[in-house]
């Protein structure tokens, strides 16, 4: 079965597999454009595990690209599936969405308030809108467009000629296995939804009927369900009878002309590699167990002329603090949520710094500063030339595409910073401007429209994702009471620190200053080295710092000192300070 070895090697394997990729496109179709495809369900919000199925071929199209080939990359939106399940987000809230299972999903009402025509349209836009930020480049495809004009026709034809033998393929795998082995770990509902994947993967494949198989299944001329069951078929005529199980509708319509209904997912699959000449396509791990839709798929292909396509398993992408995620539970976090807080290229290089069968996190909680830091010392890395070559390619595909360089915040400021100068201000853009441009006194900040859209990315943050025992409030009148009971050394320690904020006013001037005071109390020089230092600097400095915090904003911690520092603004430190 012709799927691309995935190396463990730190290299750049978008590379490789567009390597791999390119050779097989000129062994299929020579000549002719590389064909990758992802296919998305709109059933629900279209989540960020979800994006791995768009972002793993895109990334290998773009390698294509830049190497100066012609690729499309297709994107089938199964929007003419069965409506499955009412989303946890809506289930017990309104039961009248119940009524709708069965019906394609294009033939669903939009969600109450939305501005689409139907279910689908809804939950595409949303992806579309964060695609385009992404800079992904794609050709989408509508399947409800697709069976409903009738450019199927001679697919499903086809199929329901060779009904036995795609039969005779499927029925090796419908005898599940009388044991099972234990497992090795506890399973919760999450994961176990997770693995269960968008739905198509569980669905029946036509062999239901008592009549005989079929691989065809009409949508009901009554209810528009596909609670139905083929009770008969003529090949010569192409004469289709159905019944409906849901309100009882029958009828015999002619297959030649009927175009309100699809294959099955496990011979829809396949049937659409063949017509579209898919060369690459990965799948997930629902998709990828013995008996699953990319495996069988891989043997019905040759019913309708087409090969397997090559591709990787791709791993679960999970979230910082959360578990598996699957878009059939509500609040699962999408592209969209993850545009609002980090900018499109750090979202990229996530997916491309990741080997597809490599499981990785994306922060919403405090881990995003971290990220970002990361990101900032590898985008200098780069600029210095010392970055790692694995390293510079994963850059280099999360920084633009073969069609330019993406949009970018022109002065970079770090995110940990840019967050906690929009929690300290809380909206206040023009308290934003003046702490930024103090940070750096030497090139000062002229306008917030330099550090965005990355300070808005933090300030969404901020807003969003801090629990509000966390957000920081600054005092409005000292802490009297704390100021008297200070021991000798404490308030010395505040005094060296009133004594030279004036000459320290800049984000690296306080930075020296907090950590140098509790080393000049020791008797150590201000710049002394953690090298010069004994332990106990260490702790000394932890409790001044607890001690700042708790008389600027009366907690044991807070943004970083020099940051809050800037912040609060030199007179309102020396108030709260007790001068």
């Amino acid at each position: 079965m012709p799927i691309v070895a995935q190396s463990t090697e730190t290299t750049d394997w978008v590379s490789r597999f567009a390597d791999e990729v390119i050779e097989e496109s000129e062994r299929r179709a020579p000549g002719k454009p590389v064909v990758v495809a992802s296919g998305l369900s709109p059933s629900g919000p279209i989540h960020l595990g979800n994006l791995r199925e768009v972002m793993t071929p895109h990334l290998v199209a773009d390698e294509i690209r830049r190497r100066g080939r012609q690729v499309r990359h297709l994107i089938s939106w199964d929007d003419y599936d069965r409506y499955r399940k009412v989303p946890a987000g809506i289930a017990g809230v309104d039961d009248s969405w119940a009524e709708h299972i069965g019906k394609p999903l294009t033939s669903v009402p939009a969600p109450k308030g939305s501005s689409y025509p139907n279910w689908a349209e809804h939950f595409k836009a949303a992806m579309t809108e964060s695609l385009a930020e992404l800079g992904v480049e794609f050709d989408g495809i509508s399947q409800t467009e697709q069976y409903t004009s009738g450019a199927y026709r001679e697919q499903i034809l086809h199929a329901m000629r060779h009904r036995g033998d795609i039969d005779a393929i499927l029925a090796q795998y419908r005898t599940k296995p009388k044991g099972k082995k234990p497992q090795q770990k506890a399973v919760d509902e999450a994961e176990l939804e997770a693995e269960e994947g968008s739905g198509a993967a569980s669905e029946d494949d036509g062999s239901s009927g008592s009549a005989g198989y079929f691989p065809y299944k009409p949508y009901c001329g009554g209810c528009g369900k596909d609670l139905t069951t083929v009770t008969s078929y003529d090949d010569d005529s192409t004469e289709l009878a159905y019944t409906c199980t849901a309100c009882g509708f029958a009828e015999t319509v002619r297959l030649s002309e009927f175009n309100r209904g699809k294959l099955v997912w496990k011979v829809d699959w396949p049937m659409r590699w063949a017509y579209e000449g898919v060369i690459f396509e990965p799948s997930g791990v629902d998709h990828s167990s013995p008996g699953s839709s990319f495996q069988v798929g891989g043997q019905i292909a040759p019913i309708f002329g087409g090969t397997q396509p090559i591709g990787p398993m791709y791993a679960f992408v999970g979230i910082s603090g959360m578990a598996k995620m699957s878009s059939s539970r509500g609040g699962v976090p999408t592209p969209a949520d993850a545009l609002k807080i980090m900018e499109p290229q750090l979202l990229r290089w996530l997916y491309a710094r990741r080997r597809p069968n490599q499981s990785f996190k994306i922060a919403f909680d405090q881990e995003i500063q971290r990220l970002y830091d990361e990101w900032d010392k590898l985008a200098a890395k780069v600029a210095e030339g010392s970055a790692l070559p694995g390293d510079v390619a994963a850059y280099t595909r999360a920084v633009g595409t073969a069609a330019g360089e993406l949009p970018r915040t022109p002065r970079p400021l770090p995110y940990r910073t840019l967050a906690s100068v929009a929690d300290i201000t809380a909206g206040h853009a023009d308290q934003a401007l003046r702490i930024l441009s103090e940070l750096d006194p030497e090139q000062p900040l002229g306008s917030l429209e330099e550090v965005r859209p990355r300070y808005d990315k933090a300030e969404a943050w901020i807003n969003a994702h801090v629990p509000a025992d966390q957000r920081t409030i600054v005092r409005d009148e000292p802490d009297g009471e704390l100021l008297k009971s200070l021991d000798e050394a404490s308030a010395q320690s505040v005094r060296l620190l009133l004594d030279g904020l004036a000459e320290h006013w800049s984000l690296d001037g306080l930075t020296h200053l907090v950590y140098g005071v509790p080393k000049v109390q020791a008797g150590f020089p201000a710049d002394a080295t953690p090298k010069e230092l004994p332990a106990e600097i260490k702790t000394a400095q932890r409790t001044f710092f607890a001690l700042l915090y708790h008389l600027l904003v009366g907690r044991d911690t807070g943004p970083r000192l020099p940051t809050l520092l800037l912040a609060v603004g030199q007179e309102r430190v020396r108030k709260l300070l007790g001068e």
